[in-house]
């Protein structure tokens, strides 16, 4: 079975955009860092994005993804394809994204945004998390995390840190033993 990480950066009081929808306060790196960046990409195959993000995606340019499948879920009619690689889904992203588990493949990157996160974490579909904590707050904006009707026990598998203040928790949530 296919592994999803949700690989996403989030402001430390916990959003992933600002209220507009904008990025721009994310850091750029160092020259020769990418916070292990390409390292995680050589593992994955597949990308799972929701509609906003697509949208936000596409204002970076030329589309970063053209060698994965990149999956967009929405409940919008679909407009043109940003690249041949990426296929809009109308359908429920649980029974969706149950159904690609089980295909052969790499890693399948859940990109966000958090409403597409929310019902694959709840479904227990997510196996693990690698939160890229940016040292701002941005005391309002998209928040990565929503509502979810119960807990999920995290296994820490791994910390990083970096000069700039950028911090990665990496945990696993499916498998994990109730306490």
């Amino acid at each position: 079975m296919r592994k999803i990480i949700l690989y996403i950066a989030t402001s430390l009081d916990g959003y992933i955009a600002s209220p507009d929808g904008s990025v721009e306060w994310l850091p750029t790196p160092p020259p020769g860092e990418d916070y292990g960046y390409a390292d995680f990409l050589v593992t994955a195959d597949t990308t799972l994005l929701g509609r906003a993000t697509y949208e936000q995606v596409q204002t970076f340019g030329e589309w970063p993804y053209p060698t994965l499948t990149n999956y967009v879920f929405t409940r919008k009619a679909p407009t043109e394809a940003a690249h041949p690689s990426v296929t809009f889904i109308a359908e429920d992203p649980t029974e969706f994204v149950q159904k690609l588990r089980q295909e052969e493949g790499k890693t399948i990157w859940l990109i966000g945004g958090s409403t597409l996160a929310a019902p694959l974490l709840a479904a227990g579909l997510v196996d693990e998390m690698m939160l890229f904590v940016v040292p701002r707050l941005l005391g309002s904006g998209i928040p990565l995390w929503r509502l979810q009707d119960h807990q999920q026990p995290l296994k820490l598998l791994r910390t990083k840190s970096w000069p700039d203040g950028m911090a990665l928790l990496h945990y696993q949530l499916s498998g994990i033993e109730q306490e």
